[in-house]
């Protein structure tokens, strides 16, 4: 790690800062493009809560009320209890009420719990409500409100028995909280880290001969992983010169440089398929489509709403294959508006203990799109 001195660290802070804001006041005026950004623009990007809690909005919520909100949009994943399952690690447990007075889990140390919750591992209160802000539910996060995170997170302090059952969790007592977190006590600060003037914590120098110029990869996927999430290139925005590789095909060999060309044609050749699925007449005149328009139709939307993630075409990942879902409702009445409610609503037991979270802002159209085609795997 380089050592910088608090001077020169400053000089880059306010250079940087100089800089982006001359650019774009320069490109306004000079080029005609661009303009300020708006506060309400400022706002919606200016939502982190930080650990003294500035930033955090005004609000409250009950333990009964974040029940509520917990079994409708987060016990899928979860759990009723915070108790998870094969793929989500629990989130409470392994707490005492010895942890809460010392503000240092014991479990972390001495040893004996099989797995690390995550009110066993987090220091502060502020970092779970801002995750829940702004991460949460999986399939649609921002969408809860503050009242809602509050409560939430009081029904999850509640069942890390932090708070009582009655507790109402607000802006205005949740620095008090912060008193009772189990591992309040766990952070450590890496001086070398954060003070510029400290000790770094490595003892690396700077190569002088001989210095190796270019990477090698430690570690890849296996050739029957490479697409366990399906086309990774169609699921990635468009930043940088390189979008991703096509996973559906085998790893190219040779040198990253000379394989660029290939990755950007794959990676341009998977854009038609999103404008044809948002078309409104499915990206065909009169909005007529044949078959394989409807399959890459199906695919644009299958990865755009994260379903790659869990299925695979052909083989089990974390959820069934299309193939074996497919062939369990083959020639069963009434299947397609079954599997269209399941993709809407979510569900579990169908397959397993895994949950498969909801997709509330899919439309009925989209979801009939994706369905069909799955079902057309066996002929239906």
């Amino acid at each position: 790690m380089f050592r910088w001195t608090k001077r020169a660290l400053l000089a880059c802070a306010l250079g940087a800062a100089f800089c982006t804001t001359a650019f774009a006041e320069s490109a306004r005026t000079k080029y005609d493009i661009g303009r300020p950004a708006s506060e309400a623009e400022l706002k919606a990007w200016d939502i982190d809560v930080r650990p003294d809690f500035k930033g955090i909005p005004k609000g409250s919520g009950t333990v009964d009320q974040g029940a509520d909100i917990w079994d409708a949009t987060c016990a899928s994943c979860h759990g009723s209890f915070g108790e998870s399952n094969s793929v989500f690690t629990p989130l409470v447990g392994g707490t005492t009420a010895e942890d809460i007075k010392n503000g240092r889990v014991a479990g972390l140390t001495a040893g004996g719990q099989p797995s690390r919750t995550t009110l066993m591992k987090v220091s502060t209160v502020s970092t779970l409500w801002d995750y829940i802000h702004r991460a949460m539910p999986w399939d649609n996060p921002k969408s809860l409100q503050p009242d809602e995170v509050y409560a939430v997170l009081a029904y999850l302090l509640n069942l890390a028995e932090i708070v009582p059952s009655d507790f109402t969790l607000s802006d205005e007592n949740i620095a008090q909280v912060q008193d009772k977190m189990p591992n309040r006590k766990g952070m450590k600060f890496w001086d070398g880290l954060w003070k510029v003037d400290g000790k770094p914590d490595t003892s690396n120098v700077a190569c002088m001969n001989d210095c190796v110029t270019t990477g090698k990869p430690s570690s890849t996927l296996p050739p029957h992983a490479r697409d366990a999430h399906g086309d990774l290139a169609a699921q990635m925005r468009i930043v940088g010169p390189v979008r991703g590789v096509n996973t559906q095909a085998p790893a190219l060999s040779g040198p990253v440089d000379g394989n660029l060309e290939k990755i950007r044609e794959h990676a341009r050749a998977t854009l038609a398929a999103a404008p044809a699925a948002n078309a409104p007449d499915g990206g065909k005149e009169g909005g007529k489509e044949d078959a394989a328009d409807v399959s890459q139709q199906a695919m644009a939307l299958l990865n755009g709403s994260g379903c790659m993630a869990c299925h695979a075409k052909d083989k089990k990942v974390l959820g069934p294959s299309f193939v074996d879902i497919a062939a369990k409702y083959k020639g069963q009445d009434g299947a397609v508006d079954k599997l269209i409610a399941k993709v809407q609503k979510g569900g579990a037991g169908a397959w397993g203990a895994i949950p498969m979270p909801p997709h509330p802002a899919l439309s009925d159209k989209d979801a009939k799109t994706m369905v069909e085609s799955i079902l057309a795997a066996a002929g239906q």
